[in-house]
């Protein structure tokens, strides 16, 4: 077989001029990223942020009476480990519910609850981007400002549109979501407040998509379906795992949504661990344990996808 030698096309002065920025542009951010004063910066938010953690799980290996009446710090001067902490936070519960059950619970609220609004988000995204539709820049910029209602103010209205419903001709819309023990509430709740932040953020990341490849795949016949799917889809993968990473972060350590939306035997791990603490936060030694095992959780999830989160982030460095 004879090789094949690859024919370089020319290039203009003004696609010479723009790959010669990007490179410059790179080589720049990459020496800034990697310079001492970056490395010796990195290492100090690095040590602030594990230091907390490392107190934490000290503190979940210790008697309840060293715990209340001494630092962590001083384990080499009060020395004593236990692993009752987490024989009872594991044995602990409402009545309803123990600590496993909430920890499937959490997986239960988290998963959907983060796949929910990505996948609406993502297409919502690329109608912005990609599709010229009367009122567009009004419906995002619109879309934009929901970003800044508070979250308490939608709490009410939507337990109120929950427990009665819309009705629209002679169908009830959000029937039955009124009643308890049910994963629906709290699913549409962080949707709608997650989407948002999701449509800007994967909106600014596909307008940044060279319109050279999404006329390519025109030409060659492609919809708008398969150009999202085939083309714009795994162009956005980076932004759209970091985005998940805060949304599975968010939900995960949620109280406030789960407080009002995830009531009995669908509690998530947060609401369990606040109810063990005590009336007055006197068993606070079990929220070290039951705290230590909720972040196992999230950083399983951080280090998997920690390359993509990475690459998002890092995402549009190059642009002129």
């Amino acid at each position: 077989m004879s090789a094949v030698t690859p024919v370089e096309l020319p290039l203009d002065s003004e696609t010479k001029r723009q790959l010669g920025r990007g490179e410059g542009v790179a080589k720049r951010t990459k020496k800034r990223l990697t310079s001492r004063t970056a490395t010796i910066a990195a290492l100090v938010i690095a040590v602030l942020w594990t230091l907390p953690t490392f107190g934490l799980f000290v503190s979940s290996l210790r008697p309840a009476a060293l715990v209340n009446t001494t630092g962590w710090w001083t384990i080499f001067e009060n020395w004593g480990f236990t692993f009752d902490n987490y024989v009872d936070v594991l044995a602990s519960g409402n009545g309803t519910l123990d600590l496993a059950g909430s920890f499937v619970n959490s997986l239960a609220i988290t998963i959907p609850a983060t796949v929910f609004p990505l996948v609406i988000a993502s297409l919502a995204a690329y109608a912005f981007a990609w599709i010229d539709f009367k009122g567009r820049n009004w419906l995002f910029i619109f879309v934009f400002a929901l970003q800044i209602v508070p979250i308490q103010m939608a709490l009410v209205p939507l337990l109120s549109l929950f427990s009665r419903g819309v009705r629209i001709g002679n169908m009830q819309v959000f029937e039955g979501l009124a009643a308890s023990g049910t994963y629906a509430q709290v699913w549409i709740a962080h949707t709608i407040f997650a989407l948002p932040l999701a449509i800007f953020l994967l909106h600014n990341f596909i307008s940044e998509i060279p319109r050279e490849l999404v006329e390519a795949a025109r030409v060659d016949g492609a919809g708008h379906g398969q150009i999202f799917f085939r083309v714009i889809l795994p162009l956005t993968m980076p932004a759209i795992a970091s985005f998940g990473i805060f949304q599975f972060l968010w939900v995960w350590n949620d109280l406030l949504v789960a407080l009002i939306f995830a009531d009995g035997a669908v509690a998530p791990m947060t609401k369990l661990l606040a109810e063990i603490t005590g009336s007055r936060g006197q068993d606070w030694h079990l929220l070290t344990a039951g705290a230590f095992i909720s972040i196992l959780v999230p950083l399983v999830v951080f280090f998997a996808l920690q390359r993509y989160f990475v690459r998002g982030l890092l995402a549009g460095s190059t642009k002129g």
